[in-house]
């Protein structure tokens, strides 16, 4: 089994506050994304329980999601799960450029899911007239998940950007890199997400 490397600071020395810190900080990090999960399951399981209540779905007078455009959009996100894997195992073996590049790239996907969501609920309200307080169970379910899972790449997306120029600035070091294991974390949970929402939403 590979041992970690030991964190030094600028004079060489054993950063022994960092070492004693890593593991709460991931530790409390899991803890976010175990509390997320629960906050997602409650609205998943709630939106399984009504629609197994109703006669048919989805309800008449809505047709059914544009499966085809919401794959292409999952494609988008799930290639940004990748670049973003990579770009933590560039930066482990230190390929900075290499390391930034997938960053960018994922930055740029995640924008692109957005801007797919967007065209998707666009289409959705003005076309489809779907809304989330006129469609009953399908339009008030859809647009809570959805846009719950939009908000959290949004702000993967924000965080991913201040990574980039926080490591531009020299803010982390190759023993010292905890906000880049989290981003890559964080980006990994959305994507699972996603998954079950593209599952209950466009597939069942």
């Amino acid at each position: 089994m590979a041992i970690a490397a030991i964190p030094h600071d600028a004079h060489g020395e054993v950063d022994q506050l960092y070492v004693e810190t890593r593991e709460l900080r991931l530790q409390g990090f899991l803890l976010f994304l175990i509390s997320d999960c629960v906050l997602f399951s409650s609205f998943i399981f709630a939106y399984l329980y009504l629609r197994n209540t109703g006669q048919g779905w989805p309800p008449p007078g809505i047709a059914r999601l544009d499966v085809a455009f919401a794959a292409w959009n999952s494609v988008v996100l799930f290639g940004s799960g990748a670049t973003m894997h990579y770009a933590l195992e560039n930066w482990k073996h230190g390929n900075f450029m290499k390391y930034m590049w997938m960053l960018i790239a994922t930055i740029i996907l995640g924008a692109m899911f957005l801007g797919g969501q967007g065209y998707e609920y666009h289409h959705l309200i003005f076309d489809e007239k779907v809304t989330w307080a006129g469609s009953g169970i399908f339009g008030a379910s859809f647009f809570t998940l959805t846009g719950m899972h939009g908000f959290h790449v949004f702000m993967g997306v924000c965080y991913l950007t201040v990574l980039l120029l926080q490591t531009a600035a020299g803010t982390y070091t190759y023993q010292k890199y905890f906000g880049i294991t989290a981003g890559t974390l964080y980006w990994h949970f959305v994507d699972v997400i996603w998954v079950v929402l593209f599952s209950i939403f466009y597939l069942l």
